[in-house]
């Protein structure tokens, strides 16, 4: 979550409903508008597809595409709030998994990030006439807790990627700031790939 001027960090289980209406009402308390809403949490789960755990479905569509819906629609009175004089934004962080298959059987990560997508674009065409805009960045490998291959074998990553490397930090705030900036208030919808290319070399 983050508004012009200083970030705001709040802690709250945001995989449910309930969850996401007590963080929206403590952020209304603090703050009266919110100029760009970053829905970057997100689990994955792997397990063979006759082993596939219910617990491993619901953690992950939940957190992955059912929050960035409900946490949107809560915060939407900041969001109007703060599109006066230019657009608010809202940024959903989605995946490569969601626009190609990778071969790891992560059945409900793919599922939600393909939804998380299309969700974007329902999303979008509702929010606009508010003045909102709303689109998605799917990323590709990047070094972190969750893809911690890329964290920990990035030359061995690179390899497969055909721009030689794996993604920096620079590189997905070079994406947040051209969507959440003026120079992305035409974008509509839309989900910005940003993978060295990792997404057509698959095929």
């Amino acid at each position: 979550l983050s508004s012009i001027g200083p970030c705001v960090s709040l802690p709250a289980d945001v995989s449910t409903v309930a969850g996401v209406q007590g963080l929206a009402a403590e952020l209304t308390r603090r703050e009266p508008k919110l100029d760009i809403l970053v829905n970057n949490a997100g689990a994955a789960w792997a397990a063979p597809f006759d082993e596939f755990p219910e617990s491993g479905w619901d953690k992950v569509v939940d957190l992955n595409m059912k929050t960035p819906f409900f946490l949107t629609r809560e915060l939407t009175p900041l969001l109007k709030a703060a599109a006066t004089g230019h657009l608010a934004k809202v940024i959903n962080i989605a995946s490569i998994d969601g626009v190609s298959n990778n071969p790891q059987e992560t059945y409900s990560y793919q599922a939600s990030k393909a939804g998380l997508i299309h969700l974007t674009r329902r999303m979008a065409l509702h929010l606009a006439p508010e003045r909102i805009g709303v689109s998605a960045i799917a990323p590709g490998a990047f070094a972190s807790s969750m893809n911690k291959e890329a964290r920990d074998h990035a030359d061995e990553v690179a390899g497969r990627i055909p721009a030689g490397r794996v993604g920096t930090p620079e590189d997905m705030a070079g994406a947040a700031i051209y969507l959440a900036s003026r120079a992305g208030d035409y974008v509509t919808g839309a989900t910005l790939i940003v993978d060295g290319g990792v997404t057509w070399a698959r095929g």
